[in-house]
C-alpha cells in the first residue's frame, strides 16, 4: 500500500461531501437511488467508467456471443448495460424489482449473463424454485456477475452450483456503480481493474490505514474532470491480514450511510425527515438479513399517548419513508409514548455497520 498512499492527493470526500457540491456540479451527474450523493461525470469520466466495467465483464467470461441482462438500480444499471454492449452481442437493462419480469426477460432476451446484486441473484434463485416451481438451468446462464453489496457467505459458490454457471463478484465504485475490481471466489482479495485506484485507509484520520484493524476502502480517481486527484471515502471497510499487500473485499460498512438491498440510505436525512413530524420523540431503524433479501423496519415512539394508535400519525411517517428512499422500510410504532427525546438508533443486525462516527470503530 506503500505506492499509492504516496499518492493520495490532499482532498478527502465523503458521500455528504458529494451532496454538498451537487448544486455546483456540472456535466452528467451520477445520483444515488434516494438522492444523497451525486457524482459528476465528464465525458471522458464516463468512458473510463465504461472501460473498467467492460473490463471487468471480459474478467468475468463474457464475450462477443453472449447475451447480456443487467438488473441493477440506477445509477449503475445503463453503465453497465452500455459497458457490456460493447463487449457481448447483445445488452439490456431491466429493473431489478419484480422476478417474474426479471425470468421474462432473461428468456425473451436469450441471455446467457446476469449481472445483479448478491441478494437479487439469491432472491431470484429462492423463487424460481419455490414460487415459480422452475429449474434454473433451464435459462442456459453461462455467467452471473455480482455487485453492489456485501454478500452472505458462500454465496458465490451456491449460485455457480444451482445455476452452473461460472461466478464472479465484482466491487464497485460505491457512488456511480462501474466497475474497480474483481475476484473469482470468496475468500479471494480483489484483482483491481487499474493500477492505483484503489487503497486502504485509516477510519478515524486521512491516511493509509495501520497494519491490522479494520481499514476503509478509498478511491483515488486521478485526473477526473471535476474531483481531480480527491481521495473518496466509500464507507466500506474491510479486514486486512497482518502483512497482506492485496486489497480484500469489504465486509463492513461505516459512516452516515448504511446499505440496504445496494441503496445507500442516509440516516441524517431519515433523522431530519422523522424530525419535522410533530410528536416523534425516537427511533431506531433495524436492518437484517434472515432470508435472501435484507429487510429494513422502523420502529418510532411518539412523545405522548394521543399519537400511539393515530392513524393519520402513521400514515405520514410512511409516506414520508417513501419520498425519501426506494428501499421499502417497514413501520412499527412503540406500544408507549417517550416524553424524552433521544438520537436515532441504527441496529444492523447483519453486523455490517460499525458505526456512525469512524473515529470510535475499531
Amino acid at each position: 500500500m506503500s505506492g499509492p498512499a504516496r499518492r493520495w492527493g490532499t482532498r478527502w470526500l465523503t458521500r455528504d461531501d458529494l451532496d454538498t457540491a451537487a448544486g455546483s456540479a456540472t456535466g452528467l451527474l451520477a445520483v444515488s437511488a434516494d438522492a444523497s450523493g451525486v457524482f459528476p461525470l465528464a465525458p471522458a469520466d464516463r468512458a473510463a467508467a465504461e472501460e473498467l466495467t467492460a473490463a471487468a465483464l471480459r474478467a468475468a467470461g463474457v464475450g462477443e456471443r453472449d447475451r447480456v441482462v443487467v438488473a441493477l438500480a440506477e445509477p449503475a444499471g445503463s453503465l453497465w448495460a452500455s459497458a457490456a454492449a460493447g463487449v457481448a452481442a447483445a445488452a439490456a437493462w431491466v429493473e431489478p424489482r419484480g422476478r417474474l419480469r426479471l425470468h421474462h426477460a432473461l428468456t425473451t432476451l436469450k441471455a446467457t449473463t446476469l449481472v445483479a446484486t448478491p441478494t437479487g441473484a439469491m432472491d431470484f434463485l429462492a423463487r424460481l424454485h419455490l414460487e415459480f416451481l422452475l429449474d434454473p438451468l433451464d435459462l442456459g446462464l453461462r455467467q452471473i456477475v455480482l455487485t453492489g453489496e456485501i454478500a452472505s457467505p458462500r454465496t458465490l459458490a451456491h449460485l455457480a452450483v444451482e445455476f452452473e454457471a461460472a461466478v464472479r463478484e465484482v466491487y464497485a465504485n460505491p457512488f456511480t456503480g462501474a466497475a474497480l475490481a474483481w475476484r473469482a471466489a470468496q475468500d479471494e482479495p480483489l484483482t483491481p481493474l487499474a493500477d492505483g485506484l484503489l487503497g486502504l485507509a485509516a477510519l478515524d484520520k486521512d491516511g493509509p490505514a495501520a497494519a491490522g484493524g479494520p481499514a476503509e476502502l478509498v478511491i483515488t480517481p486521478y485526473g477526473h474532470a471535476t474531483l481531480g486527484d480527491a481521495v473518496l471515502r466509500t464507507g466500506q471497510v474491510a479486514r486486512p491480514g497482518a502483512g497482506e499487500e492485496a486489497v480484500p473485499a469489504p465486509v463492513h460498512t461505516v459512516g452516515e450511510h448504511v446499505l440496504v438491498r445496494g441503496v445507500w440510505l442516509s440516516l441524517p436525512r431519515l433523522g431530519r425527515t422523522l424530525a419535522r413530524i410533530d410528536g416523534v420523540s425516537r427511533w431506531e431503524l433495524t436492518v437484517s438479513r434472515q432470508g435472501t433479501l435484507d429487510s429494513a423496519v422502523l420502529t418510532v415512539a411518539f412523545n405522548r399517548d394521543s399519537l400511539v394508535s393515530n392513524p393519520m400519525w402513521r400514515s405520514r411517517i410512511q409516506e414520508a419513508l417513501r419520498g425519501l428512499t426506494p428501499i421499502t422500510i417497514g413501520l412499527e410504532i412503540a406500544p408507549e409514548a417517550v416524553e424524552t427525546p433521544a438520537p436515532g438508533v441504527l441496529n444492523d443486525l447483519r453486523g455490517h455497520h460499525l458505526g456512525r462516527d469512524r473515529a470510535l470503530v475499531t
